[in-house]
């Protein structure tokens, strides 16, 4: 049951990354108060698919798709970040700090 609940936190969080940005795991797992939980995150990412949550904008600490291969093994998660106006080059978002959105600071 804990883990439900964490996994809801996460998606409450991803619901609120604003289009045409990106976040990371490390990001909402340390936003969260789980600084070390980032690959929970990912797992909650994985099982989102049922949910309303923008999974597509959540990459990693370096703006890796690293979650791409959750989206039936197409290139749609680099389709889904470029049609917000993110450039992905070689399964790396480019300029990945000028898109990042950092929970922290936009929640408090």
């Amino acid at each position: 049951m804990e883990e439900e609940n964490f996994f809801d936190k996460v998606y409450e969080v991803a619901q609120q990354i604003p289009y045409g940005r990106v976040t990371s795991y490390g990001a909402i797992a340390k936003y969260l108060g789980a600084t070390r939980s980032a690959r929970m995150v990912g797992w909650a990412m994985n099982n989102s698919a049922a949910k309303d949550v923008p999974a597509h904008r959540v990459v990693n600490r370096v703006g890796v798709l690293t979650g791409k291969h959750h989206f039936g093994g197409t290139n749609l998660m680099q389709q889904l970040l470029e049609n917000e106006g993110i450039q992905v080059k070689e399964n790396q978002i480019v300029d990945f700090q000028k898109y990042f959105w950092d929970p922290i600071k936009e929640l408090g």
